[in-house]
């Protein structure tokens, strides 16, 4: 079928956003803005001086905090003579941007996880949508027990914002909204990972759209027919408003972020596949390849397009030759596609980037017929040894077959059907077990326990592990062969299986995370000196000399001291009831400026069983000295000092399950009044970081989902930061992949798009990062 249709070109590549660009919104005569996860919006404007109608950046719009995802336009008013932006991101918060001077004018706080959708009403109230995933629960709490009565399920909400308030907010979906926008006759559709699309009169829902199979990622009006939907199962819909499916377009091979329609009729969709593709009635009339994953895509006006692609970079195209880009541009464009293609494609299970040269033919061969994979441009060569002309005979170029047939493992030179990572325990490394699919599973399970020296108990467990993780759970014993070692029946591929194997799961590295870490070495000599230094100076100053220790009571802070550094008695000794007491009057009196030394010994007091005993009866007295001491040191201008030791004071909380019940019922206020020790240093990051992981643990073992959301999106927002240590981000992440083994976390994990941070963590030259990033992979790409 012959489709009249001019082929889009580059028209330019904007450059200045310095990690993914996210969003896309079309601002009028203004241009358009694009968001990042480089926590930037950018407004881009057309250069009056440039013949070519090219783009620069006009405003770097400056507030987030993390990565920056939807955008909405506010067309131009007496408010805002150029018309405005909203912008919500990770950090919860949406913001209003005037485009005029690029500042913001209003911040909208609220939301309690990411921001996925904003849109405004023609009232001007702005209307957002947000991972604010929570159980509906009546907590009856009688301390020390608590009584949980849980109704309903998981809900995401609306919010309706007017004046910079939340007026109204509506519960809308049983899952995550991804997306929102408004319609020409002032109704909502939301998009959700509950797979579904609803139309929205106020907070009626009217209709709900049912068709796609996996998450519903993007929406856009198609004018004059209906909505666009876009989805992770790969398909971009258009549907009427009565909810009839009017099309259905499949040809990308991933997920499908974003979709936009022109007033011509033409479509844009991007997708993880780094294509945007443009159709036409129903069908793909072309393909703009992308260095990376094409995050959203949008029509200007003018017919000419905008991606938002994960490199970083900006792209217009157009199909007017007079604003084409020039051939020098065209060729960088081309050479980034090609390093990025390069830098992709695997050879027979290696990357081609990785394969040596021409130059290593220059190396004679070892043996005739030995075969040497070299890098001809973009293609992997094979050559043979001629050991009798000792010479390379070219063989012919290696090409990945179906379904990247030659992508197969390697382990010490040799390619197999499977190398499985196998966990035996016992803080043993993990082992690497090759197999390939035509061997006798008996054999290679023989063949692997001599060579890692184990024990042959185990050779049925490893048959077993072989034969579900290869697929191969059809099969039989054949009782006319017995086997050398242990006389047991043998496996014979093919036949009928008279046998079953053990359904195990697949072994991760890093998750889950067993057992709680705590922070236990102190330097006791420093913390009494500072705490006597301390004391003096409020001797010395009139003014604060009633909140000095007598003689006594520094006594009293001395023998809760040698208590705590005689570890071997921590079973028998004990404290006076009232040096503990003591301590806490110290918490609430003393100056913030002077209070890490005291909370460095609360830290200390909490490991020991007697001391963390007689804390809790007094967090029972009606006065909650913990809550209180961790708003206390938290607020503003908190420093560093305080926010390490209460950090490492509420982690080592988790060691007594007496404390269990606060640590749940306080989560939020915790992770909240906390969360400001991303902005401090190391050692203060590291501390928050193993806070969350032991939270994730706590969470997990206590069933305690309104908890585990919670830590999701905290430890998420660690994960983000690019400037944190490599400890920190670690414990981040098993937590994140801890908790992903729960089925409903991994489903907001999945909207939080944790698959690419898995893939950053995955290409990290730290091990340990690495491998847990290979975890989270695995276990996001399971079903």
């Amino acid at each position: 079928m012959e489709i009249d249709f001019a082929e889009y070109k580059l028209s330019s590549e904007l450059r200045g956003h310095e990690q993914d660009v996210r969003g896309i919104c079309v601002c009028g005569d203004a241009g358009f803005a694009t968001s990042s996860r480089d926590r930037t919006v950018r407004l881009w404007s057309l250069n009056p001086s440039e013949k070519k109608q090219k783009y620069e950046s006009a405003k770097i719009m400056l507030g987030h905090t993390k990565f920056v995802g939807p955008l909405t336009w506010i067309p131009p008013n007496t408010r805002f003579p150029l018309g405005a932006v909203v912008s919500g991101g990770m950090d919860t918060l949406i913001f209003v941007w005037d485009l005029r001077t690029g500042k913001s004018v209003q911040t909208l706080k609220g939301n309690q996880a990411q921001v996925t959708g904003v849109a405004v009403d023609d009232n001007e109230d702005i209307i957002s949508a947000a991972v604010d995933c929570y159980f509906d629960l009546l907590r009856l709490w009688i301390f020390p027990a608590c009584l949980v009565v849980i109704s309903g399920a998981f809900f995401s909400t609306i919010r309706r914002w007017r004046n910079g308030q939340a007026v109204e907010f509506w519960e809308a979906h049983t899952a995550a909204i991804q997306a929102i926008i408004k319609l020409p006759s002032g109704e909502l559709v939301t998009g959700s990972s509950d797979s579904t699309l609803k139309l929205w009169r106020g907070k009626t829902c009217i209709h709900t759209f049912v068709g796609h199979t996996d998450t519903v990622r993007g929406l856009s009006v198609m004018p004059d027919l209906g909505i666009l939907s876009a989805s992770h199962d790969g398909s971009i819909r258009l549907w009427a408003l009565t909810g009839e499916l009017l099309m259905e377009m499949v040809g990308h091979t991933a997920i499908v972020y974003s979709a936009h329609a022109h007033v011509s009729g033409l479509i844009v969709s991007g997708s993880e596949d780094c294509l945007a593709k443009i159709w036409k009635d129903g069908v793909c009339v072309q393909s703009l390849e992308h260095p990376g994953c094409v995050w959203d895509a949008k029509f200007l006006e003018n017919g000419d397009i905008v991606t938002a692609c994960s490199d970083g970079v900006v792209r217009t195209w157009t199909v007017e030759k007079d604003r084409i880009a020039d051939p020098v541009e065209i060729a960088s464009y081309a050479s980034e596609i090609s390093q990025y293609k390069c830098s992709r494609k695997k050879v027979g299970g290696l990357k081609l980037e990785d394969l040596p040269g021409m130059e290593a033919l220059y190396i004679p061969g070892t043996t005739d017929g030995q075969t040497k994979i070299v890098r001809e441009g973009d293609n992997g060569i094979a050559y043979g040894w001629n050991a009798i002309e000792q010479k390379w005979d070219k063989i012919g170029e290696v090409v990945d077959g179906p379904e990247d047939s030659l992508n197969r493992p390697v382990l010490d030179g040799i390619q197999y059907d499977h190398v499985f990572d196998v966990d035996i325990g016992d803080g043993e490394p993990i082992r690497k077990l090759p197999y390939n699919r035509r061997d006798n599973p008996y054999d290679a399970a023989d063949k692997w326990l001599l060579k890692e020296s184990l024990p042959l108990s185990y050779r049925q467990q490893v048959v077993e592990f072989i034969l579900q993780n290869s697929g191969q759970k059809d099969f039989a014993l054949d009782t006319s062969f017995r086997d050398p070692y242990t006389g047991a029946n043998a496996y014979v591929p093919g036949e009928p299986s008279r046998a079953s194997g053990a359904s195990l799961k697949p072994i991760y590295k890093h998750i889950p995370k067993k057992g709680m870490l705590f922070f236990d070495v102190a330097q006791f000599d420093g913390i009494l000196k500072k705490i006597v230094e301390f004391n003096s100076t409020l001797l010395s100053d009139p003014e604060q000399k009633n909140m000095s220790l007598t003689e006594v009571e520094l006594s009293g802070i001395s023998t809760i001291v040698k208590i705590l550094k005689d570890t071997s008695h921590y079973h028998c000794s004990t404290f006076a009831d009232v040096d503990i007491v003591l301590l806490l009057r110290l918490l609430k009196s003393w100056p913030v400026a002077m209070l890490y030394p005291v909370l460095d010994v609360l830290r200390m007091v909490i490991l020991h069983p007697d001391g963390a005993s007689l804390l809790f009866k007094h967090t029972k007295d009606g006065y909650d000295i913990l809550m209180a001491t961790i708003t206390k040191v938290t607020t503003t201008p908190a420093l560093a000092a305080n926010l390490l030791t209460i950090t490492r004071a509420v982690t080592n909380l988790f060691k007594e399950s007496c404390f269990s019940q606060w640590l749940q019922m306080h989560c939020s206020e915790v992770l909240d009044s906390l969360s400001s020790c991303l902005a401090s240093n190391k050692n203060v990051q590291l501390s928050y970081s193993t806070l969350l992981l032991n939270y994730a643990v706590l969470s997990i073992e206590k069933r305690d989902q309104d908890s585990q959301s919670q830590v999701l999106s905290a430890a998420f927002a660690v994960v983000e930061e690019e400037s944190l240590d490599v400890d920190s981000k670690f414990r981040c992440l098993v937590a994140v992949g801890s908790l992903m083994l729960e089925g409903s976390m991994k489903k907001i994990a999945l909207d939080f798009d944790v698959e690419s941070i898995a893939r950053v963590a995955k290409g990290s030259k730290d091990a340990k990062i690495a491998e847990v990033g290979a975890d989270i992979d695995c276990l996001s790409s399971r079903s």
